[in-house]
Formats: structure tokens, sequence, C-alpha cells
């Protein structure tokens, strides 16, 4: 079992030493038969309790938990296991009692929840349920208890930190860390005077820390990384004074580091990184002369390395990467203890000083990226030596010993590398092999053209070169496995680059797939990987989460960038920002993977010789004179085509399935299969033969809406991957039928499960609503905002919104939406959509734009929150809709009144009203006054408030109705229409965006769309 680090290791070794010596001194002072060790009944049967609720099943209760029978205990272990099963008692009591005082279950896989019933074992003082895959909720029953130790590390926890555990105040460990606690941290936790160890990394608090944590003085431990935290480190932690061990790793603070530092003169183990805003000089570290390791990366510090650090004797691991560090390297000479140090990412110049040359090959040193004097660089190359870019100017890539400049012998217009593995063909590609060990500080040089440089070492792990290489660890059935069964790793920077490329545009094709996480249910499958990609130093993905955008571990994601070379010289570079998890499945798991790089030009190489080039001026010209024809009798020829014969034309990304394998697949389209109606006709559930599972969609001859919608639904979503919008799989045109091949949904619609026929309906509790509605806000401002293509969906509304297996939220039917280019304010187009969910700008005017999609986004928050339909909702004659009472309520002060009674009160009131107050923010009659989706999503996660705006005085005066209200409205449309309309054009074929006239009136709205 892995712990954070040593420290933890001797506190929990001591405690059982504590249990074993009590143990002792009750077997030798008042000896008693085995049988007379017995457990109370009421303890067994709280044992019992625990287990049904944990879903732990192997304890056999017809034997003594006492006992240290294998059944309840592993055997006695001389290090610390990732797998524990341990139940510990205390046998020292009056009259022979023994009382479990330890609960240690680590790494079972444990799918149930936290038992209320602990409280029922009085004497417990540990619990320990580290790598499981428990849920729900800390039960407040724990209030009551006198734990010392409670860690419920590396599970699948969400909600806020229970203000109660500051009642525990016996607590001296605290251990959340890898689960996805969200809101601030409770300042209750202030309380906890005794504790020693706070361990809150790898989740999503946000806010400040309280001030009331200022009051933990005995506080050894704190580590708080990868969260989201606002503002920046509190200067309070002066009052730390024992403090021994500090982590903030990608916390989200601000720089500069507080100066009130200065006063943790015991710290073994300091480390910050990844800090936003101000910058500032080295911080007064002077005095902290027990430091064993240091790391100050990424947090804007300038100036010059302060020669103090000379006498930081201890000192084994030390990072100062990425900042602004400037001017030579002080003497370091006397850090004889230095395993890794990483100096990378600055400013630093003049000579490379000669102790660091001549150090011993088992310091890891990395100077790379820096300005170094090219005449310091050493004679020979050390292998634990990274110089990559580390000299004057970065012009040359490779100098000094092994790392000599080769002159590029011909120009290259094409790069393969199947990263972490051997050479690889895959059809007429070679992919040349990168099997060479990784390292804290490699650059290597795999051939004349190209190579790689790894900056970093794993933290908290006992390092390894075979943590520098990732290997599959199930069967691979992607295409083309070859690339994907070996991946390279780094805990920090990995870059590849490419020597002699002609100068010009290229496409790099970076292949990924999560070959470390698993699927199935254990903790295996809870680590989240998150790292950012450069390309020519210019970030392209920035959180990218390989296992989110392939949809699953062991499935492959091809992401397609462009770049541009100069100086006939290409870098990739994969960076963790410190963001995710690093302790699952094992500590140490975390940092960038990358399984292979295609580099393609995107110009052909020239032509050589007078003949070569006079045949291809000929070709050329022929060539412009085929398109110019080609293009006349294009014009000619498609008019009349139908949108079928348009499809065919269309440059998918996705497969063409024969209408054979759709119909095997559906049993000949079996009533007993069918799912339900959409707008082109009946929708199918199906499975290929290789048991995928599917949904067809087939188009109605009868339907209204037609085969444009058809084409535009294929074109639209084609392109498009996100892990809330419903994958399309492809398509069949065959026998004039028309069937689109989707991803199948467990759950089927959001309207369903919320109000759909009372057989139908599924138990959402609060988070899962919560997750639901931040899920469909992603999916909207991905296609708003971060899509290649900036869509407009204009039919949002939960019958469209569908739920899988885990009741994630997936946009689907995208057969109405619009292309949404940059350079138009506004679309005018035919109205189309659902009564309900139309913003009265789109249905009145016909004025479209994104904001059309958040007011329909706002009904359905709000419909969530209700649990009822906003037109089919009227809780009197004098409101016509959800909406309606919900302003009404709005205005009388009383939003909770909305909340669906089916939630009872398990819910967290500040959560509710903030979801109501964004969708009625969403719903705002005006579009100007709308937020953006993705501000929707920072408000709906807490990170930003949620924008206030007065109360519209049309909506709420005296006497005012709906009718009113539309008629206000009416009277500007009146006006609107003898207006000049910009209308938008596209040449797609596909219809998407095609001219057409604003609507007049709501009688052209399609009727087959209404619900």
């Amino acid at each position: 079992m892995q712990m954070l680090n040593l420290n933890i290791l001797r506190f929990f070794f001591n405690k059982c030493l504590l249990l074993l010596l009590l143990l002792s001194v009750a077997v030798l002072s008042c000896f008693r038969p085995a049988t007379a060790a017995q457990l109370p009944a009421y303890e067994l049967d709280a044992l019992s309790e625990i287990a049904s609720q944990l879903g732990k099943k192997d304890w056999n209760f017809s034997l003594n938990p006492c006992d240290g029978n294998s059944n309840w205990s592993t055997p006695k272990i001389t290090e610390m296991p990732l797998y524990v099963n341990n139940v510990s008692c205390n046998c020292s009591y009056p009259n022979g009692e023994c009382h479990v005082v330890n609960i240690t279950l680590r790494g079972q896989d444990l799918a149930g929840v936290l038992p209320p019933s602990l409280v029922k074992l009085p004497y417990l003082k540990m619990i320990d349920l580290t790598r499981n895959y428990l849920s729900g909720d800390i039960p407040p029953q724990w209030a009551s208890t006198k734990l010392e130790i409670l860690s419920i590390s590396m599970n699948q926890f969400s909600g806020p930190i229970p203000k109660f555990f500051g009642n525990i105040t016996t607590l001296e460990y605290l251990g959340f860390e890898g689960n996805l606690f969200s809101g601030t941290v409770p300042p209750e936790l202030g309380k906890l005077v005794n504790l020693e160890h706070l361990i809150l990394n790898s989740n999503n608090l946000t806010g400040e820390l309280p001030p009331t944590l200022a009051n933990l003085t005995n506080l050894k431990e704190l580590r708080i990384s990868s969260n989201n935290f606002t503002g920046k480190i509190p200067s309070f932690i002066q009052n730390w004074k024992q403090l021994q061990y500090l982590e903030i790793q990608a916390s989200g603070f601000e720089g500069p580091i507080p100066s009130s530092i200065s006063a943790l003169n015991d710290l073994i183990e300091l480390r910050i990184s990844d800090l936003t805003g101000e910058g500032s000089k080295f911080p007064p570290i002077r005095n902290m002369k027990s430091l064993d390791k240091l790391m100050l990366r990424s947090c804007n510090i300038s100036g010059p390395i302060p020669t103090y650090l000379a006498d930081m004797t201890e000192l084994r691991f030390l990072d100062l990467s990425f900042n602004k560090l400037e001017g030579q390297i002080p003497n370091l000479d006397s850090l004889t203890n230095v395993e890794a140090m990483c100096l990378t990412g600055n400013l630093l110049n003049g000579n490379i000083p000669d102790g660091i040359k001549s150090r011993e090959s088992r310091s890891q040193i990395d100077l790379s990226y820096n300005n170094f004097s090219e005449q310091s660089a050493p004679p020979a190359c050390r292998d634990s030596l990274n110089l990559f870019r580390s000299f004057s100017g970065g012009k040359n890539l490779e100098l000094g010993g092994c790392l000599k400049s080769y002159p590029c012998s011909k120009d290259r217009y094409s790069l393969h590398i199947n990263c972490g593995g051997p050479e690889t063909t895959i059809g007429n590609i070679v992919y040349q092999g990168d099997e060479y060990e990784g390292g804290a500080a490699k650059f290597h040089p795999m051939s004349d053209n190209w190579g790689f440089s790894s900056t970093g070492h794993f933290w908290d792990h006992v390092i390894s070169m075979n943590d520098y290489m990732a290997r599959n660890v199930s069967v691979l059935r992607m295409n083309n496995s070859g690339l994907y069964t070996r991946a390279r790793l780094s805990p920090l920077s990995l870059t590849y680059y490419g020597r002699c490329l002609a100068n010009g545009n290229y496409t790099a094709k970076l292949h990924f797939a999560e070959i470390i996480f698993r699927s199935n249910r254990s903790f295996y499958s809870l680590g989240r990987r998150i790292f950012d990609v450069y390309i020519q130093d210019k970030l392209e993905l920035k959180d990218f989460d390989i296992e989110h955008a392939a949809r699953g571990v062991d499935k492959t994601i091809v992401k397609e960038l462009k770049a541009v070379v100069r100086n006939k010289t290409l870098e990739i570079r994969f960076y963790w920002a410190g963001k995710g998890t690093t302790a699952l499945p094992s500590r140490g798991t975390y940092g960038p993977l990358i399984s292979a790089i295609s580099v393609e030009s995107d110009f052909k190489p020239p032509s050589h010789g007078n003949k070569k080039t006079l045949i291809g001026a000929l070709g050329l010209l022929l060539i412009l004179i085929f398109t110019v024809l080609g293009i006349i009798w294009w014009k000619c020829y498609f008019k009349g085509k139908s949108p079928i014969e348009e499809l065919r034309g269309l440059d998918l990304q996705t497969g063409f399935f024969t209408l054979r394998q759709i119909k095997a697949a559906t049993n000949n389209f079996d009533a007993a299969n069918k799912l339900g109606e959409g707008g082109f006709g009946s929708v199918y559930k199906g499975t290929l033969l290789d048991g995928t599972i599917i949904a067809v969609k087939q188009l109605s001859s009868k339907s209204k809406q037609g085969n444009r919608e058809f084409v535009n639904e294929i074109g639209m979503i084609s392109g498009l991957q996100h892990p809330n919008l419903v994958r399309l799989y492809g398509c069949c045109i065959e026998a004039n039928q028309l069937l689109l091949v989707y991803e199948y949904m467990e759950n089927n619609s959001l309207a369903r499960a919320l109000f759909g026929r009372e057989e139908f309906q599924l138990k959402l509790d609060w988070p899962t609503r919560q997750r639901i509605c931040v899920g469909i806000a992603r999916g909207l401002a991905f296609l708003h905002e971060e899509s290649a293509l900036k869509i407009v969906h204009r039919d949002i509304k939960t019958n469209n919104i569908l739920l899988d297996r885990d009741l994630n939220p997936k946009i689907s039917d995208f057969g109405l939406a619009k292309l949404d280019e940059e350079e138009n304010t506004h679309i005018s187009t035919r109205v189309a959509g659902t009564r309900g969910y139309m913003a009265p700008e789109y249905a009145l005017w016909g004025y479209l734009t994104y904001k059309a999609d958040v007011y329909s986004f706002g009904v359905v928050a709000l419909e969530i929150v209700a649990g009822k339909n906003n037109m089919k909702y009227r809780p009197n004659e004098d409101y016509f809709s959800l909406l309606d009472w919900a302003f009404f309520l709005q205005h009388k002060g009383n939003l909770m009144e909305l909340v669906d009674p089916k939630l009872e009160s398990d819910f967290n009131k500040e959560e509710i009203l903030r979801m109501i107050k964004i969708a009625l923010l969403c719903t705002n009659p005006s579009p100007a006054l709308r937020p953006t989706m993705s501000a929707v999503v920072n408000m709906l996660e807490g990170r930003t408030p949620v924008q206030e705006f007065p109360l519209n005085p049309i909506i709420f005066g005296d006497e005012v109705t709906y009718e009113a209200l539309r008629g206000q409205y009416s009277q500007m449309h009146f006006h609107r229409s003898s207006e000049t309309e910009t209308i938008k054009h596209s040449s797609d074929s596909t219809g998407i965006g095609s001219p057409s006239t604003s609507t007049r009136d709501l009688h052209q709205i399609n009727p087959d769309s209404l619900m």
C-alpha cells in the first residue's frame, strides 16, 4: 500500500505499534483462553451492518475478528501495500472484553456507501477506506464518533465537504484525496485543533481557504493540490509553525508566494506550482535547512537563484523549472545528496558550472530551454544531463559530444513515430521505433532527423526507468493496435522534435489511447489524466483528457493539428500542469501519455529537372482547365440532385452501413426493438455483429422535416466529438432508406426520466440532476465556443437530452442546427423548434443567435429542478407555464417552492437556488442580458458568482399577464418586420445555413417539432 510520503507511513506505523503494545500488555497481564477474548454482540452486529453497507462480502462471522484470522486480516506485512483487509481489536479492557479500534480496507474495490453503522463501534479510532469504489454521502452520524484517523481517499465521493467534520475534534489525520468534492472548505474544520494531517488533493474544491484554518497550529502536513481555489495563498500559513509537508500544486491560487512562508522553518518538503497572476522574486526560504524536497515550479519567479540554496545540504530533489529565473547558476557543489535537479524553462545564462558537468551520473540534471554560453557545453554528453535547447538563442538543438549537429542532407516531408514502441507498419506508413528508456533528464536523438527530450521525475514514488514507458494491461481490440500497445510517459514535460523538414505547412496527427486506467467498477477506473499539448510553442490542447476525449479506456482518439515549420524544425511538447489525480491506481500515475505521432506536409515535394518542371507546369495547366470545366458541369448536373445524392458527396467523418447490416442489427426493425418516435420517424435499438449496441433513427416517408434535415444532422454532428454530445457512428443510404446510426443511450431521454410515464421515470437525486445540468451546459459551450464549427442547436429540450448508462447527459437531434459564423451578428431563418423552449426574439422575429440556445437551456434547467414539464405545468389558471410560475416566485422571493417534491429534503439549498437563478438569468427576455454557456458552466460549478439583474418590470407589473407580455413582443415585432433583414448565405451542399426568409408569425413553426 503506497502512502503520500514517508511521514504518513510513520504516522500509521506508530498508531499500529501502539495498538500492538496495548494488546501485548493485555495478554501478559491477564492471560485468558481465546474463547474469552470476544467482541460484544452489539459490535459484531455492527460489523455485519458495516459489511453490508460497504459491500464487503468475504468476512466470515463464524470466526472471531479479534483472533487475527486471515479472513478478517491480511498476514503481517513489512511494508505498506496497496491492498489491506484489517480489523484490529484492543482486548486490554476489564473483564477481558475486546473492542474494535481499527478498520482498514484498502484496495478492496468496495462499491457500496459509507456505513452509518460505524457509530455503533464506540471504541473505533481508525477507519481507512482508501482506494475503493465507494460513493454517496458521508453519513452525518459520523459526527458523534471519536475517530483519530479517517481516510476515504481515492473513491468517487462528490458534493461539499460536510461541516459536521468540525465536531470530530479527536481527528489527527483527515484524508479526502482523489475524489470529486466540490464547494468551499468548511470553516468548521478550524475546530480540529488536534489535526496533524489534512489531505485534500485532486478534488474540485473552490473559493478561498477559510481563516479559521489558522487555528490548526498542530498541523504537520497540508496537501491541497489540483483544486480550483481562488485568491492568493493565505498569509496565515505562518501560524502552522510545526508544518513539515506543504503541497500546493495547481491549486488555482494566484501568486505571489507570501513572504509569511519564511516562518515555516521545520519544512521537510515544500511543493508549490502553477500559480497564476502576479509574479515575484525568489521567496524567503533561507532558514529551511531541513528541506529534503523543494519544488517552486511555474510560479512566475524572477531574478537570480539565491546562493543560500547551497546551505540546504539535505536536499535530494530540486525543481525550479518554468519560471523567469535569470543570471548564472550559483555554486551548488555542496548539494551532494541531490538525485534530481530541474532548472528547465528559465532564462539562465553564462557558463554551465563545472560542478554540474562533472557530477556523477546518478544525479539527474535538466538544464533544457535556457540561454547558456555554447562555449561551456561539455565535451562529452552525459546521459543524465539534459541540454536540449539550453544554449544562447535556442537556435542549436544539439551541441557538444554525442549531441553533435548533423547537417541536413535533404529536406524531409513527413515524420512517423511509434512512441514508446517498436517499428510498426500501418498500411503504407512505417512508424519508426521509439524504445529508448526515458528518465528525469533525458535528451536522446533517435536518428539524425528526430529525437525526444524528457523532463521531470515522479514524486512520491520509487523511481525506475520503467515509469517512463506505458504498457497496455489488457487485450487491445482497436484498429492499428500496434501503435497503442505501448506509449511514452513523462511526469512533467516531453518534447518530440523533427529536423530537416522542409519549411511550410504541416498536419500533425497525435494518436492517444488511455492504456493504464480501467473501465471496470474498481479504483483502477477512477484516475484522471490531464495535460496540455503545444506545437511550435503554441498551446493547442488545454487540459486534455484522453479518456474523456476517446469516450473510454483502450479507445483511440486522434487529434489533428496544424503546424508551420520554419528553420526546418518542428517541436511537439506535452506538458503536465499539475492537474488531475496522481495516486490512482497507484501513486505516481500522472503526466502526459502519447502513443504515436504522424506528421505530413500539406504540400507536395518539389520536382527536379527542367523536363519534370515543364511536365509539371503543363499538368497543372490541364488540371486548372479541367477543374473549371468540372465546376461548370457540377453546377449544372447537381442543380436538381436530391439530398440523398448530396449526402453521398459529403466528406463525412463517420462510417457508412449497409441496409442489410441495419436490418440484421434491429431484427428487421422489429417492433419489440422500437425505442420511440423522433422528428424524422422511429428509433430502434440494434446490436451489431461485434456486440456493439446501437440506436437507429429511421426517416419516415411522412416526415415533414424531410431529407434536408437528415442531411443537415449528418453534416453537423459527423465532425463533432464531446463527452456531452451523442456520438454518430454512421449512416445508411440505400433503397430510398435514410438511417442514422448512433451510440445507444441506456436511459433514454431526460424528459422520460423526469416526467414520463410513471414506470419510465428514474429516481434522480440532486447530485445527479446537478451533474446532468452541468453536462448539458458543457455540451452547449462546446458547440457555441469550442468547436471548430460554431453551431446553434435551435432545439434544446429535455426530449433531446439523452442519458447513458451512468446518467451522463448527451445532446442529440441536430436536424435543426445552424452554423454560426463569427462574422455574422445573427442568423435570420425560418423559425423551427419546440414551443415552450424557443427564445422570444427567435419565435417572434426569426432573430437567431446562440443566445436562443441559452434561453432553451434555462427552461431545461428549471425542469430539472422542478421535475415538471414547462408547457404542461399550470399551478392555476393565472399561470401558463413553469417558467411563468418561476418568474412569479422570484418576484415573491419564494424560489424554493419550485423544487421537485420527489427530492424531499435531500439536497443542497445553496446549489438549488444557484441553479434556479442561473435558469432565470438564461431566460431573460433580452438576449443581451443572457450569459454565454461557458459563463453558465462556471456559475453552475461555483467558480464564479451568479450575475444579478433587477426583475423585469414588464413581467412584474401589478396587472401584467402573459398576453400583455406577448402583446408587447408582437408590437416590437411589427416594427421589426418592416426593416431590411440580414439573410445568412452558405454554399454548403447540405443546406446548412441556406438562404431563407424570416418567418412572420408562429403559425409557420413545423407542427412535427412541437411536443
